[in-house]
């Protein structure tokens, strides 16, 4: 008998709200903030169903993406609508004027395949891009060098987007942006993460004259009040209607181009924001490559992730080789064995991984068994070692027991804790797990006026410090080294689960202690995502949410671990990751999973919780 999906009236009313603001009438276009108005629209962390489901951040991004499932559309329709309404509701973290990377899985071919839309640095760029001149030394970090125009790199997302809407997709650009488009026109309601970013920003923004009129035009927003970006409507409905070629181009990668050699400055701060170099050729030859995905197996499994210029898919496949040569034994030893697989990882990510196009990163070493095998001897089940520790030889294994490549040098994190994360299912089963981000939050801080984005400030994840021998250096159309992690996991060919997190290089261990969670400690996908976390990114303090310090602090002190706190409480900066995962059964049901108290709460949702014979 035929299956039909039935949506009860709960259903439907909850959703609802959250689709006023993108599916309603549009309102002419008027201030940036406007009055005091309803509350956000309620979240939901977990969801269970069928039919399809969106996990992500914001609540009105994950309704845009489950009316596109229920109107006909796939997970790819759904990812690319998702993400332009999270360019709406998340503009601090994500946009047109950003990059990131997309895993792709085709329930008709069994295929895991990937986008690489990370930014490219401009042909200009010079390995001295980042010291000032007046002083010979590098700028300082933030807020001097990410709050500029030679922060900006070559954006990636909306070729991204074209890149899986022709591949895999089945609507054109226009209308997977159009729910976008009216949800940037009527507005979306002002919540508390959103009202901190920019009031944590506001000495940024003002910097910049474009940057000030959208989103400091009558002070940090209030939470309750709407936050209407009309120009950003216009641009949406403009790149729908001319394509892609538009930013890439024309017109807009002029302006895009214009804005980051000679950025806005409005004078009411002593931010240098020195000016990038990149140009409307830079744009042109900007591609968003389909690859292959990094693939291993682990416990049964098959876990598929992005390869390099991401190091997302080799440091998590190389945690997990290394983890799998021990047997979980509870809570305490198997985090310990984590922390200590990840730092191992973190310091071959650090030796050997960067852009493909220019370095010869050795994927397949890095994500050998026998490799694995090998970097687990330095890990000891009763003591944390001493760090950082140095890297593994990739050039000379066997999997016996040997004394690790001599590395003096310890890899400077320096990416921003920013980004956005959906994962979405559809009902002949495709999933995508797409993460994207314009790096810092806020990114460089520079709106292109009048078109409503904030461009990126990517080129910051190169290392600040040229060095010929160092693998992430900053060389000109290279794509910096990132740690995003979108992921899926198949079991005997089929999707069991994808998952992906903002964080920096917390995205890394946030994503595998997920999937440790969800695999070998046996914890609901709920209690996976929810658990408190922990990352070891081969530095001396372990740093670690102080939930997670209370539960296990003192025992994993008896091994020798320390803590640190990621930031001060109450501050963007205090917690770990905001996951979205959606989890498949064998039966079709599906559990979207997003963060129950992280960045202000996640929201998951099904296309129907029932399946009516």
């Amino acid at each position: 008998m035929r299956r039909t999906l039935a949506v009860p009236v709960a259903i439907v009313a909850s959703t609802t709200l959250a689709l006023g603001a993108a599916l309603g009438t549009v309102v002419p276009a008027g201030p940036a903030v406007a009055g005091p108005g309803p509350k956000p629209p309620p979240k939901a962390s977990t969801a269970t169903g069928y039919g399809g489901a969106v996990s992500s951040v914001d609540a009105d991004a994950t309704a845009i993406g489950l009316e596109v499932l229920r109107r006909g559309g796939n997970a790819v329709d759904a990812a690319v609508a998702t993400a332009a309404a999270l360019g709406v509701t998340e503009p601090y973290s994500a946009g047109i004027g950003g990059g990131g990377y997309l895993v792709h899985y085709d329930a008709a071919t069994g295929a895991v395949e990937t986008i690489d839309g990370r930014e490219t640095a401009p042909s200009g760029i010079r390995p001295d891009a980042f010291i000032d001149p007046a002083t010979g030394q590098p700028y300082p970090f933030t807020p001097d060098l990410v709050t500029s125009g030679v922060s900006v790199g070559v954006p990636g997302t909306p070729a991204t987007w074209q890149t899986a809407l022709d591949r895999w997709g089945s609507l054109p650009l226009a209308k997977a942006l159009r729910p976008a488009a009216r949800l940037a026109q009527r507005g979306f309601v002002v919540d508390d993460t959103f009202a901190l970013q920019t009031r944590e920003n506001a000495e940024r923004f003002r910097t910049f004259t474009s940057t000030t009129d959208l989103f400091l035009a009558e002070g940090v927003p209030r939470p309750g009040s709407r936050f209407r970006n009309p120009d950003l409507a216009r641009t949406y409905r403009q790149l729908g209607a001319k394509g892609i070629g538009w930013l890439y181009s024309g017109r807009l990668g002029a302006e895009v181009a214009r804005t980051v050699q000679r950025p806005p400055l409005s004078g009411a701060t002593d931010l240098p924001a020195p000016p990038g170099s990149m140009t409307v050729q830079d744009l042109a030859t900007y591609q968003a490559p389909v690859q292959e995905p990094t693939s291993i197996g682990y416990r049964g499994y098959q876990v598929h992730g992005m390869a390099p210029s991401s190091s997302g898919g080799t440091t998590v496949g190389e945690s997990l080789n290394i983890l799998e040569q021990f047997r979980p034994k509870g809570a305490v030893p198997t985090l310990h064995h984590y922390l200590e697989a990840t730092a191992l990882a973190f310091a071959d990510r650090g030796r050997y991984v960067g852009d493909p196009a220019f370095e010869d990163v050795p994927v397949d070493a890095l994500l050998d068994d026998v490799f694995a095998k090998e970097r687990a001897c330095s890990l000891d089940p009763d003591a944390a070692a001493a760090k950082p520790v140095p890297a593994g030889d990739v050039a000379s294994y066997d999997g016996v027991c040997a004394a690790p490549a001599a590395d003096d040098d310890v890899d400077r994190d320096t990416e921003g804790l920013s980004t956005t994360h959906l994962t979405t299912a559809d009902r002949w089963g495709n999933v995508v797990a797409y993460t994207l981000t314009i790096e810092q939050t806020g990114g460089s801080g520079i709106v292109v006026p009048g078109r409503g984005f904030l461009l990126n400030n990517e080129l910051t994840d190169f290392s600040t410090v040229y060095d010929p021998d160092d693998p992430n250096r900053i060389e000109p159309g290279k794509r910096p080294r990132s740690s995003m992690a979108p992921t899926i996991v198949l079991r005997d060919g089929r999707p069991v689960l994808a998952l992906g997190s903002p964080g920096g290089s917390t995205i890394i261990t946030t994503v595998l202690q997920v999937l440790v969670n969800r695999l070998d400690l046996g914890l609901s996908l709920p209690d996976a995502v929810a658990a408190p976390r922990a990352a070891q990114r081969n530095t001396a303090a372990v740093t670690a949410e102080q939930a997670f310090i209370d539960a296990y602090g003192a025992a994993l002190a008896a091994y020798g671990h320390t803590f640190a706190v990621p930031g001060p409480p109450g501050s963007s900066a205090a917690e770990i990751g905001a996951v979205a995962a959606v989890e498949l059964a064998p039966d079709g049901r599906l559990t979207a999973v997003a963060e129950p108290t992280r960045r202000g709460g996640g929201a998951a949702g099904v296309v129907a919780p029932t399946l009516i014979p």
